[in-house]
């Protein structure tokens, strides 16, 4: 079987938690392939994503590893006899693997969790805030049609069969982003509190009279799928999108969303009554920006 010339974060993600099973085992490629019947060189590549594995080896390697978790197990069989096919691969010619690999992720999450600094997070963007962003000067965007109706099509979870519970904390900061005209910009936080009806949608906002903790984090999402342990935290950054999976780094960074929700403002709430808000909250201080505009 020839090798992958492109390799998705899922590919990459089934051969990390196979190496990090055979190494809890104790053991080294060379006796791990051998007790299966496979050669070093083979197991090598699944295990960095280059090649598929057959359902039966996948499982004789979980047995040789000692693990015994169902759940995990079935996860990581489903992990590897997916296609990777979906609405995203239509735009596999004009689209960077980032966004394609973010899709892929969101389409199997039972829970995202995101911070974001000056922008307001892609899935929540409005068709004419994301091209205003994406037509921003020496930013080098191209195929901006399609960037804008990709970010578009991302938003279906948001409202298909079984969405995600969706927690945003965005900071002031990118409320006060001017991308576009001033109507973009309010349509864009009308948006955000026509999506924080949704029951499964919670946005705040982290003012700039917070803690530090957003300026420590930078942006990010935490992507959780049905089986917690196989979550990814998401950086996107001007060198390329960067995937944390270490157990120890999915755990960093979910207490560091705690933090940050702790100490943003209480979520939009637009079941409450106006005099509910007695307090600052996230809805009263878009309300204030909106009459700002």
């Amino acid at each position: 079987m020839g090798l992958r010339t492109t390799i998705s974060e899922r590919q990459r993600r089934l051969g990390f938690e196979l190496k990090q099973l055979r190494e809890r085992a104790g053991l080294n490629a060379a006796e791990a392939a051998q007790r299966i019947g496979m050669s070093r060189a083979q197991l090598s590549h699944i295990e960095l994503g280059r090649t598929s594995i057959l359902t039966e080896r996948l499982l004789e390697l979980c047995h040789t590893y000692g693990c015994t978790d169902k759940p995990y197990i079935d996860a990581l069989v489903s992990m590897s006899e997916a296609t990777g096919k979906g609405w995203w691969s239509a735009y596999k010619k004009h689209l960077g693997s980032g966004g394609l690999n973010l899709a892929e992720l969101e389409t199997q999450a039972v829970s995202l969790r995101m911070h974001e600094s000056l922008f307001i997070p892609g899935i929540f963007q409005t068709a004419d805030y994301a091209r205003a962003i994406f037509n921003s000067p020496k930013l080098g965007f191209d195929n901006i049609d399609e960037a804008v109706k990709f970010r578009t099509e991302r938003q279906r979870i948001l409202t298909g069969k079984n969405p995600p519970s969706v927690h945003a904390v965005i900071h002031e900061a990118a409320l006060h982003m001017r991308f576009g005209s001033v109507q973009v910009v309010r349509e864009q936080l009308v948006r955000l509190i026509e999506l924080a009806r949704l029951p499964h949608v919670t946005i705040q906002i982290y003012p700039f009279s917070a803690q530090a903790y957003a300026a420590l984090s930078g942006n990010f999402v935490h992507v959780i799928p049905g089986t917690p342990q196989l979550g990814t935290v998401v950086l996107d950054r001007a060198t390329g999108t960067d995937y944390l999976r270490e157990p120890a780094q999915l755990e960093q960074y979910s207490t560091l969303f705690d933090r940050l929700a702790e100490n943003a403002l209480d979520p939009v709430d637009v079941s409450l009554a106006p005099e509910a808000h007695s307090v600052k909250d996230s809805l009263s201080f878009i309300q204030h920006l909106l009459y700002a505009l």
